[in-house]
């Protein structure tokens, strides 16, 4: 029995490293890894794995941004480019918090001549789009169509890249993963070393509830108490009759 006690402590010890180990695990990841956006002093949005920023404030008056003006604006970055639906309703949603009006903005999409083909810049092909559902064919030449989001829907339209100003920049970039430079705070240390022993805690509770349950007192019976031997009445009068006939 006292075999099969120490056998069930190993598991339950193993399990509870195992446990530790799985947490220390995530928090070293959590602490080694962060997002990174571009720390220009402007405001980036994270998402999925780009980073977006929304040029035009909260203004009473809305801009309005020429296609060339707008790529300027992003300062080395891309206009915004959308390869998945999910992406496309974060922008949609997203926009509302930025303009107090509906407006258009422009996307990073041009013509190319190899292909005959719009794409998007950096070479990306269009995977996902959204085009309004419209039967009437554009009238605009190849080289000078642009495509323009609409936040009221989430539609994309044709417009001229020459002629039509939109109102509406959206700058986009990747987002890296960097080491962490600085230390977890004393706080998070805390937390750590709190979650650790709460485990450990509940842990043995456990383990202690279930060998109860299965051996029932007999756990303890390797440690029960057994008093000293003492000598009968008896034997203690046998004693003192014997010394009372010695000479």
């Amino acid at each position: 029995m006292i075999f099969s006690v120490m056998e069930s402590t190993e598991k339950h010890q193993r399990s509870l490293s195992f446990t530790c180990g799985v947490l220390v695990l995530f928090l070293q990841l959590q602490l080694g890894l962060t997002g990174d956006c571009p720390a220009d002093g402007r405001t980036w949005v994270p998402f999925g794995d780009g980073c977006y920023h929304f040029v035009h404030g909260a203004e009473d008056k809305i801009k309005s941004y020429t296609f060339d003006r707008a790529k300027t604006l992003c300062q080395g970055f891309e206009l915004l480019t959308i390869q998945s639906a999910e992406e496309n309703d974060f922008v949609f949603k997203y926009s509302p918090e930025v303009w107090k009006n509906n407006v258009n903005i422009w996307l990073g999409m041009y013509y190319d001549t190899n292909s005959d083909n719009m794409k998007w810049f950096g070479e990306k092909p269009v995977g996902f789009s959204n085009w309004e559902d419209s039967s009437s064919p554009s009238d605009l030449m190849p080289l000078d169509t642009c495509v323009a989001l609409h936040t009221n829907t989430g539609k994309w339209e044709n417009v001229s890249c020459l002629e039509q100003a939109e109102n509406g920049v959206v700058c986009e970039t990747d987002q890296k993963a960097e080491k962490v430079k600085q230390k977890p705070s004393a706080l998070l240390s805390a937390l750590v070393i709190l979650s650790v022993v709460a485990i450990m805690g509940v842990s043995a509770v456990i383990w202690f509830l279930h060998q109860k349950r299965n051996l029932g007192t007999s756990i303890f019976t390797p440690f029960e108490y057994h008093p000293p031997f003492r000598v009968l009445d008896s034997d203690r009068s046998c004693l003192v009759e014997e010394n009372d006939n010695v000479p």
